[in-house]
């Protein structure tokens, strides 16, 4: 049921997030540290806004099929761009990703800044799913808990949305990737 849901409010709430950038101080995309810009849908018309003016040389997205299949670049796209990618599937709304999910992006990103790459890491709005992701990235790059990586987040993108599921998968992967108590 939750799937259905997040495809009816797909389209509604790709427009509002497209009209919040164009009325109000939201950018699409926003960078957290040198390495990593965590952002919304990477649309095709800024993808060489994305390679020639932020560099990127990788992707991560937290998106269903459905939700990337038509507005952004393939996985062969971007490979023939020169920009590696990885997807992992989480619905809209109502998901948090998996701890697996966390692990291997964070792993993921981790390898592609370890050559000084910068990565995009995004999901429909930026603000939920990806920005999930990221708080992992910073709770194991700088030894930080769920909270002090959240109100960093929020202190750059401060229309972020973590709700009570995916602070729960943050604290989880606190304690089992950053403090190593299983």
């Amino acid at each position: 049921m939750s799937s259905i849901l997040a495809r009816t409010l797909f389209f509604p709430s790709l427009g509002y997030n497209i009209l919040m950038e164009k009325i109000s101080t939201r950018q699409w995309y926003n960078h957290v540290d040198k390495h990593v810009i965590l952002g919304a849908l990477p649309l095709r018309y800024k993808t060489q806004e994305l390679i020639e003016k932020e560099k990127i040389n990788a992707v991560v997205s937290l998106n269903e099929d459905y939700e990337v299949r038509y507005l952004t670049n393939q996985p062969e796209e971007w490979e023939k761009l020169g920009v590696d990618n990885i997807r992992f599937s989480v619905v809209d709304m109502f998901e948090a990703p998996p701890q697996k999910m966390l692990s291997e992006g964070v792993e993921f990103i981790n390898r592609k800044i370890s050559n000084g790459g910068v990565v995009y890491v995004h999901c429909k709005a930026g603000r939920s799913r990806s920005a999930a992701l990221v708080a992992c990235y910073l709770m194991k790059k700088h030894k930080w808990t769920p909270v002090q990586a959240i109100l960093h987040l929020k202190s750059i993108r401060p229309h972020i949305l973590l709700p009570p599921n995916k602070v729960e998968a943050l604290d989880t992967f606190y304690k089992n990737e950053v403090l190593g108590t299983s």
